[in-house]
């Protein structure tokens, strides 16, 4: 079962101006039918229990906004119109990060050789967020001519990033709300507040949901492996 939601490793279009602002028995006759099995060789022991994981998510979790555009994902101090291309620029990828994760937290941006602002221009910057590191390719469109007051740009995330508490949440929202399945337990390893891993790629950590089909149908967990998908944490059963 795989789901999958919310934008964390899609290219990010920018725009800043320059200088403005998921039985029967049966025998042949006359010979005795062979006594029926001892009623313990009969007996199946039960599939052994999983172990609960340490973290227990019992809802949604709190410090995840509902929308992007929440004050509190605002970098503030905004530089202001007249400040260098690439202070802009840096500042607008913290924003684009918070964003996306939804969850209010420590950034911090740098383009180490500046962002070239002539056409076509390929330049690296690296966002922080929480202690993990997101390496983006800026991109200036090849449509850009010196001098223009509009300057159109393309960041593309060089990894994803899994938060924490995003990743708690999204398990509640996608298994704590399905009657079906009798999610009433939902619990997941200890993440890191923050990690770096390949875009689409595993984190190496796993959540588990309790489910009547579980243990072998006898009702019991079932394990997610937790990836890095296209539109933020993706849930994986592991069979």
């Amino acid at each position: 079962m795989h789901y999958t939601k919310k934008l964390i490793g899609l290219a990010a279009v920018g725009i800043l101006a320059v200088g403005c602002g998921s039985g029967d028995s049966s025998g042949t006759a006359g010979i005795p039918a062979a006594d029926p099995k001892p009623e313990a060789a009969q007996e199946t022991s039960a599939a052994p229990q999983q172990a609960t994981l340490p973290v227990a998510v019992d809802g949604p979790q709190k410090d995840v906004l509902e929308s992007s555009s929440d004050g509190q994902l605002k970098v503030l101090p905004k530089p202001d119109n007249s400040a260098p291309f690439t202070e802009r620029v840096e500042h607008k990828l913290q924003e684009q990060v918070l964003g996306r994760v939804k969850v209010p937290g420590k950034t911090s941006a740098e383009c180490p050789d500046g962002v070239t602002q002539k056409a076509g221009a390929v330049s690296t910057c690296n966002v922080t967020y929480e202690g993990a590191v997101i390496p983006y390719e800026v991109k200036i469109s090849d449509s850009y001519k010196e001098g223009s007051f509009m300057t159109f740009y393309n960041a593309k995330p060089l990894k994803s990033l899994i938060v924490a508490k995003t990743v708690y949440h999204q398990l509640y929202e996608q298994y704590g709300k399905e009657s079906g399945l009798e999610a009433s337990k939902l619990a997941c390893e200890e993440f890191p507040v923050a990690q770096a891993v390949d875009l689409n790629g595993d984190s190496g950590l796993t959540c588990q949901y309790w489910s009547k089909y579980g243990n072998k149908g006898e009702g019991g967990f079932e394990t997610l492996r937790v990836k890095a998908g296209t539109y933020g944490p993706s849930f994986e059963r592991v069979r």
